[in-house]
């Protein structure tokens, strides 16, 4: 049932002219995948070195709210741009993307790492006073530190595997692997 939703607003979605236009641009497509891959320097690279200071490993002794406070804005526009090309990628190939094992696991840890961030970042509010100086924050901020490296990691990883179709609907995979890409029985076209 979810499979069928999903897979028919892929459908629509790909007989818009401007996913056709998009996908099918000579340089539009690549350069969108280019800045989504770009983003990931400013919005990953500040947020990994903001959690390495959590676990006490870059600069354990600059205070945490400063270190959060000049890095806020550049990760939050790095995070932007990589929403908005995100969106982008899946809208010029909405059915391969939806039909993906890979595209469907990165869609589920962002979830995960949202959540996680929203957790950490109320629970970094509630107890900063209390360590802001400290070299290295208490236990439950360094867990989520580490779930958001873990999670990060793998949703890069995931982003990369979605070019491949080792799992796709294309291919005769087992029904597990059919249920979780989304495969429509004759309809998995791409």
């Amino acid at each position: 049932m979810l499979n069928q939703l999903i897979y028919d607003f892929a459908l629509w979605l790909d007989a818009s002219r401007w996913s056709t236009l998009l996908h099918e641009s000579y340089y539009m497509y690549n350069w969108v995948e280019t800045a989504h891959v770009l983003s990931l320097v400013p919005s990953l690279g500040i947020l990994f070195f903001i959690d390495l200071r959590m676990l006490g490993v870059a600069f354990p002794e600059v205070p945490a709210t400063t270190i959060a406070r000049h890095l806020r804005l550049p990760m939050f526009i790095g995070f932007g741009l990589m929403i908005i090309t995100g969106l982008l990628l899946f809208y010029a190939i909405p059915v391969r993307s939806s039909q993906s094992v890979w595209f469907r696991l990165k869609f589920l840890l962002l979830i995960g790492a949202g959540i996680n961030a929203l957790v950490f970042h109320y629970r970094m509010q509630q107890s900063v006073g209390s360590w802001n100086t400290a070299p290295v924050a208490p236990a439950n901020i360094r867990a989520g530190a580490l779930l958001s490296l873990l999670f990060w990691s793998l949703i890069v990883i995931c982003g990369r595997l979605i070019a491949y179709d080792w799992y796709d609907c294309v291919r005769q995979q087992s029904g597990l692997i059919n249920l979780f890409a989304g495969c429509i029985d004759g309809q998995s076209q791409f």
